[in-house]
């Protein structure tokens, strides 16, 4: 396998300043967990031989493929007139499995502004000699997946919140299910007494933010999407942008738990 010994990176580029970032290697050690600006994270992923980047925002605007009557026809259960218009493809298929997500413009000025981070992010990646993932022999893949979803797979239904005391336990732990070496999040509640409750205070060192998780899960992803492809799930059109998540084959739909 040329990529045995890559570097597996997941980034979340919620902003050009503070970019959420990890590193594993192929025995998922992990080689880093930082945040940095867009020329440091870029920097990072330059100076690896070999390296596989999951980036947990997309990639490339909308190409307006759910706006062909022939192309809507040839989606699963087809598509009602007026449905649909606008995202892409990936999207429209992460919602049958009530995977939401925010369909992304046409035009890059109309997104949001860390989705127009993230088209940036990539533009450089790919000038960088980084080729979409899978491409046969490549040193350098990227790809793009959607950590809410990728942990909804693992989890087998929807997660907790992810800003949330428990919804950032629950990812931590489903990490650690994964071999991944982390801290056990559940010593917020051994370490968890009377006094630091009535102070308002946690003992959440032990606990990584949400932004580090979503990276780990996009770090995770690329380490599958390597080492056990029949795993992963790819959505969406190559042409306009596929969404890779660490599970296959997905549930038919993600509900809350209970």
């Amino acid at each position: 396998m040329w990529l045995s010994r890559a570097t597996y990176i997941g980034i979340v580029p919620l902003s050009k300043q503070a970019m959420p970032y990890a590193a594993l290697d192929a025995e998922f050690n992990l080689l880093a967990l930082s945040r940095g600006n867009t020329a440091e994270v870029l920097a990072f992923c330059g100076g690896q031989k070999q390296a596989v980047v999951a980036v947990g925002a997309p990639c490339a605007p909308s190409l307006g493929l759910l706006q062909q009557p022939d192309y809507r026809a040839s989606l699963p259960a087809g598509l009602r007139p007026g449905r649909w218009q606008q995202g892409r493809v990936a999207e429209y298929l992460l919602r049958q499995h009530n995977l939401r997500m925010l369909p992304t413009p046409s035009r890059p000025e109309d997104a949001p502004s860390w989705v127009q981070v993230s088209f940036h992010l990539c533009r450089h990646l790919k000038r960088m000699g980084y080729q979409p993932y899978p491409t046969e022999g490549a040193a350098h893949q990227v790809l793009e997946t959607y950590p809410y979803a990728g942990f909804a797979a693992l989890l087998g239904h929807l997660p907790f919140p992810k800003e949330s005391l428990e919804g950032r336990i629950q990812r931590q732990l489903v990490l650690r299910e994964q071999d991944l070496p982390l801290d056990n999040p559940l010593r917020v509640f051994e370490e968890l007494t009377r006094h630091r409750l009535l102070q308002g205070v946690l003992p959440t060192e032990h606990l990584l933010d949400s932004g580090e998780l979503d990276a780990l899960l996009a770090a995770f992803t690329a380490h599958k999407a390597v080492h056990a492809p029949a795993e992963v799930t790819i959505l969406g059109d190559p042409q306009e942008g596929q969404i890779v998540l660490p599970v296959a084959p997905l549930k038919e739909r993600y509900t809350k738990a209970g």
